[in-house]
């Protein structure tokens, strides 16, 4: 998210935050964006959006502080409904909750149960923050070759399903 930023010409910062467990625990990154310099480098505990790799991180609170204009965006096949957030669905503005299958676009693309890029295609989409194309250059900055071309397909094609839902949902 910030390499993409960085890209059109914002400031951004981006630092995950570990915890004293033990490896296989949560991880929580953050990234903020902004069109002036950013100043603060405290963890985000109001945050616009949240990215939801892992839906089983849903039952530990991680909802709370989210802005009621903010964008929530999780990582599965399966309904926002269907996942217990009826709730959360109707806090936030119509169109600000979705679901996307990411970890299966990363297998039919990459090969590898990586949800990662899919998902930065995903909030592209979502929020209007950043073009596709600034995720795409910055995903071409990190890759090349073959693996470039596939997690560029998976970030299309998750921001070609998010982009679809949105138009549904504005009717």
């Amino acid at each position: 998210l910030s390499a993409a930023a960085f890209r059109e010409g914002r400031h951004a910062q981006a630092f995950p935050s570990f915890g004293s467990e033990r490896t296989g625990a949560p991880v929580v990154s953050f990234c903020r964006i902004d069109d002036l310099p950013i100043r603060v480098h405290d963890p985000v505990a109001e945050p616009d959006a949240l990215i939801v790799q892992d839906v089983t991180l849903l039952r530990l609170g991680i909802l709370d502080g989210l802005e009621p204009h903010g964008y929530l965006l999780v990582n599965s096949p399966r309904t926002p409904v269907g996942l217990g957030l009826a709730g959360a669905a109707q806090a936030l503005p119509p169109g600000h909750l979705v679901t996307v299958p990411a970890t299966e676009l990363a297998l039919t693309h990459v090969g590898r149960a990586v949800p990662n890029v899919p998902l930065l295609g995903a909030f592209a989409a979502l929020t209007g923050l950043l073009s596709i194309d600034s995720v795409v250059a910055a995903i071409q900055e990190r890759f090349a070759g073959p693996v470039a071309r596939a997690n560029t397909a998976a970030a299309r094609a998750a921001y070609v399903i998010v982009s679809e839902a949105g138009r549904a949902a504005a009717g």
